[in-house]
């Protein structure tokens, strides 16, 4: 790729940004997010209750055939690709309960709610909680402050955790298992649990839906508990920990993915400089390969982060209807053969490199702290 040097001195406190040559990733778009609407076909908006309905029978029959399957087998040789497999299911399951959350399963609000407390509790999501932050994602998409989702650290924040921690946040696999500690305390610099309604991620007027999520949580974590005295927690972690573990590496990958590891420098923004728009033209495109239907496109990203409300099985239209209004600001995903290989390299390389951003400057860009990875043992470079 030809670059260029970007020599603007308030990008990041820096100098030196690579960027393709004749486009800046970080400057106004020329278009406004009406005309992204107006060039995506009206039937794209149309929510199916039954289309929506039927994914959840396709994913929960998957899963109950796959669980009586391999417990019926009950072979050493077949767990590990059952582990594989139902883990991706239970990724399924956990998209369908995130379209309940935006609205995009059907104009039902009673519908959406009782299906996204099934699907999300029995995968261990407090939903209404969950759902709350990831609307807060959703508004503040690609704001240094205000986003929710993988949020880069400022420096001084991130200079100020202490080395093991950063090591922990920073070097793979760990980071693919963040999620359900995420639930629980957020991200650093941020506080409040996704299951107490008092927390502040929630409004006064939400305590009731926390607390009715919290209430389901608990209820499958009971059965689960159940499970393990009734037939032996060793059945309990094949059959259900391992594809939960695996379930939470899909969803920490994908949604990291989903704002970082492009081989560009994408920019965040704060004060002025931020805008709906602007933050979610940062959001990538990615192709799953033969996981895109499993997980119902969700690797299509771009304009379910402008317009949560369009149906996943309607993004892959939309999206190539208004590719021509959103022009060089999509970023075109890299076409994955059977299993998305090429995105690992993505993830490992920038886990490595994107560390943290500058305290000041509206727009700004990660930093990689060159003395992360150095034995714990060299005191002199560990700050």
């Amino acid at each position: 790729m030809v670059v260029a040097m970007d020599q603007r001195s308030n990008v990041n406190g820096v100098s030196g940004v690579r960027k393709e040559e004749g486009f800046d990733p970080s400057a106004q778009p020329p278009f406004k997010i009406g005309d992204i609407r107006a060039a995506i076909p009206k039937h794209c908006w149309v929510k199916s209750p039954l289309r929506s309905m039927s994914y959840v029978a396709r994913d929960i029959f998957a899963v109950a055939a796959l669980a009586m399957a391999a417990m019926y087998f009950d072979s050493w040789f077949l767990w590990p690709l059952y582990w594989v497999a139902q883990g991706t299911l239970f990724w399924a399951i956990f998209v369908l309960g995130h379209d309940c959350g935006h609205g995009s399963f059907s104009d039902i609000p009673l519908l959406n709610s009782v299906v996204g407390h099934i699907l999300h509790s029995f995968i261990l999501v407090p939903y209404h909680g969950w759902r709350i932050s990831h609307r807060t994602h959703h508004q503040n998409h690609g704001h240094v402050e205000n986003d929710e989702s993988w949020v880069p650290l400022p420096e001084k924040l991130y200079k100020n955790l202490p080395h093991s921690t950063r090591m922990l946040r920073y070097t793979v696999p760990l980071p693919m298992l963040a999620y359900p500690i995420y639930l629980w305390y957020r991200s650093p610099g941020k506080e409040g649990s996704h299951f107490n309604p008092y927390s502040s991620l929630f409004a006064p007027s939400e305590r009731n839906l926390i607390a009715t999520s919290t209430t389901c949580w608990s209820i499958m974590l009971a059965t689960l508990v159940y499970l393990s005295f009734l037939v032996g927690p060793v059945t309990v972690l094949k059959v259900y920990g391992v594809p939960y573990i695996i379930f939470v590496m899909w969803l920490d990958a994908v949604t990291y993915l989903h704002h970082h590891g492009h081989e560009e420098k994408l920019p965040w923004y704060r004060g002025k400089e931020w805008s709906y728009l602007r933050g979610g033209l940062t959001t990538i495109d990615r192709d799953y390969g033969i996981f895109n239907n499993i997980h119902h496109d969700i690797g299509t990203h771009v304009i379910h982060h402008l317009f949560p409300q369009i149906p996943h099985y309607h993004l892959v239209e939309a999206t190539k209807a208004a590719k021509h209004v959103l022009g060089r600001y999509y970023r075109e995903p890299k076409t994955s053969g059977a299993i998305p290989i090429h995105l690992v390299e993505s993830l490992v390389a920038s886990i490595k490199k994107d560390h943290y951003v500058s305290d000041t400057g509206d727009v700004v860009f990660y930093e990689t702290d060159p003395d992360l990875y150095v034995y714990a043992s060299d005191k002199s470079k560990i700050n």
